[in-house]
């Protein structure tokens, strides 16, 4: 095997999350038991067996056949990788995604290419309908224009309709703006957005979860929808007809406690039927003007005007225990930011429960402030 051209722990994890039926569970399970990739593939079928969830059919692809496909397979990605530009990020990669950690069913490994931060501080998500009207595209670009001071990452999904007008929308006026992709990122889908696909990769970025060669089969679009949503702060469900994939987006955001909004649209007009939908069954919050979303989402322009910035009080890690000033610390270097607890539990390293019980006793003694789904900020 030729020595491969990124480090030794990447190649390692770009091949097992190659491995035919090893999905993101059973990954995360194998790198707990291995601690690294490499040493999962060292692993002797004894030591795998008492792995729970690891049966003969795993074992046999760990160490047969498929083992050296995925090696030799890997080895070609990394070199295409390299030579086209594209970040290969495991979810142990600090460069992750953070809000992705948070999500039950994150993926594994990410393809991305692109300048914009998938960490930035701010995210949202416009979806909606691939039969939008004008009605949805005066929407898109009234709703990017309103949350210009807040300088968000702009997320959707590169197709018809809704998402690409929030990304050609976002480019206008400046904003960085990622598209999730259902192909690999060699092959551009559909391919009538390749120029707007080529700007975002200089000025924002596109991402996928599916390896170079990848098609756009019709299962691989609810899997990227799980990434948009589990990639913003809140979605905004601009156009979406009774039945479809905005609507899926939104559920997936409210299974993991992210906010939802939906502009209300015409009466008997279908593609307004999903977002009347779910503003009428308390899914999704009504979108009129930015305020809506600023104060669901707890967003605050001033933060991002020029001389309104703040600074936060200094703390001292002697005014509370360890645990506690590690809280303050993640929030403190999230300065304008409102963190949710799962994050701050991930971020700090400890139990939830541990951190419920935390921030209560921070929120009594005013450093705290406790804010709409399960956010918390400094005070």
């Amino acid at each position: 095997m030729p020595t491969p051209t990124a480090t030794d722990d990447l190649y390692h994890e770009l091949a097992l999350t190659l491995l035919p039926g090893i999905g993101p569970q059973l990954t995360r399970q194998l790198m707990s038991y291995g601690s690294s990739a490499k040493n999962v593939f060292l692993l002797p079928p004894g030591k795998l067996r008492r792995i729970p969830g690891v049966g003969e059919a795993t074992i046999k692809i760990l160490t047969g056949a498929e083992r050296g496909k995925a090696l030799t397979q890997a080895e070609a990605s990394l070199r295409k990788a390299e030579k086209e530009g594209v970040q290969i990020l495991f979810y142990t990669s600090k460069q992750f995604p953070s809000r992705l950690k948070l999500i039950p069913d994150a993926p594994v490994l990410l393809y991305y290419q692109g300048p914009a931060d998938l960490n930035a501080p701010k995210t949202l998500a416009l979806v909606g309908t691939r039969q939008a009207t004008d009605y949805g595209r005066e929407q898109t670009e009234r709703i990017i224009k309103g949350v210009l001071p807040h300088q968000p990452l702009i997320i959707s999904g590169l197709a018809y309709g809704i998402d690409i007008m929030a990304h050609r929308a976002a480019l206008q006026e400046g904003l960085a703006t990622v598209g999730v992709m259902a192909t690999g990122l060699d092959i551009i889908y559909p391919a009538a957005h390749r120029k707007t696909a080529e700007k975002m990769r200089e000025t924002g970025g596109l991402l996928t979860e599916f390896p170079f060669g990848t098609q756009p089969d019709r299962y691989n679009f609810p899997q990227r929808n799980r990434i948009i949503a589990g990639l913003a702060d809140g979605t905004v469900v601009v156009e979406a007809a009774a039945k479809g994939g905005a609507l899926i987006t939104a559920e997936l955001a409210l299974s993991y406690d992210r906010d939802v909004l939906a502009v209300p649209g015409p009466l008997g007009v279908p593609t307004s039927e999903g977002c009347n939908a779910l503003i009428k069954t308390n899914k999704a919050a009504l979108y009129q003007e930015p305020a809506d979303l600023e104060q669901l989402l707890n967003w605050d322009a001033a933060l991002h005007l020029p001389g309104k910035f703040q600074p936060l009080p200094s703390y001292s890690a002697d005014d509370f225990s360890s645990e506690e000033f590690s809280l303050v610390s993640v929030l403190a270097a999230a300065p304008g930011r409102e963190l949710h607890m799962d994050e701050l539990a991930w971020k700090a390293q400890q139990p939830i429960h541990a951190v419920a019980s935390l921030l209560l006793g921070l929120e009594f003694r005013g450093v705290v402030r406790a804010l709409p789904g399960k956010k918390f900020g400094l005070i």
